[in-house]
Order: C-alpha cells, then sequence, then structure tokens
C-alpha cells in the first residue's frame, strides 16, 4: 500500500472518532473526487462502492453537496412511541414494585410486549424510579 492510501486510512480512523462510517466515507470520497482521483481507487481506498461513488460524483456536479452530510435511516421505531406518555401516567398513578410488573401492565393493557430491560431504559430515559 502506498503511502497516501495509508495516509487516508489513518485520516479516515481518526474522522471515525467523531462521525458515522458511512459519513467519513463520504466525505474522504467527496474530497478525493475534488481532487481528481478515479473512481476505482476511490472505491479501494475509502470501501465506499462504485456506485455510492458515482452519485457522489453526480450529486457534486450538479451542486447538490447539502444533502450527502446527511446519514439517513437505521434503527427501528421504539414499541412504546404512541402510547409512551399513558405509560408513564399509569406508573406513576398505581403502585408498580417491579420493572417485570410494569412490563406486564403495558402488555395486558396496551398489547405490547416489552422487555425488561427496554422498560428499565424507558424509566431510565424519563428519570422515573421504582
Amino acid at each position: 500500500m502506498k503511502q497516501g492510501e495509508e495516509n487516508i486510512k489513518k485520516i479516515m480512523r481518526f474522522l471515525e472518532l467523531f462521525m458515522c462510517k458511512t459519513l467519513v466515507k463520504r466525505i474522504v470520497s467527496m474530497v478525493l473526487l475534488a481532487v481528481g482521483v478515479p473512481d476505482e481507487k476511490i472505491t479501494e481506498m475509502t470501501g465506499l462502492c462504485n456506485k455510492s461513488v458515482r452519485t457522489l460524483k453526480k450529486a457534486m456536479k450538479a451542486g447538490e453537496t447539502e444533502n450527502l452530510f446527511k446519514v439517513s435511516g437505521g434503527g427501528r421505531k421504539r414499541k412504546l412511541k404512541d402510547v409512551e406518555e399513558a405509560v408513564l401516567e399509569e406508573i406513576e398513578r398505581n403502585n408498580y414494585h417491579s420493572r417485570q410488573q410494569i412490563a406486564d401492565m403495558i402488555a395486558e393493557k396496551y398489547g405490547i410486549k416489552i422487555s425488561v430491560y427496554g422498560v428499565s431504559y424507558l424509566l431510565k430515559k424519563t428519570g422515573l424510579s421504582v
């Protein structure tokens, strides 16, 4: 591996301390495109697929770079998103002694199966304790 490629890898590892890997690949690829590095070489150096490199190049030529710094998707919807407020009110109104009791109440009243760890996360996030 050439010195330049090694430096690119080091820079990418450093940037990954501050942002997600996908965004690091995009940013480094954009810089490499800006200085005229061939698409195949960018794919090899950054790990970004060839199609993504072509898409980046097209967006940069069109001046549409704003959305290139956004990474979307990932994660899944919280199970209690729609009923969280009602669950919290129920917890505050009644006397629950364990997280398992709360998980059972959620399953019974709302038909949502949630783990004890999920209940712990909800309580920690909202500052409630059982």
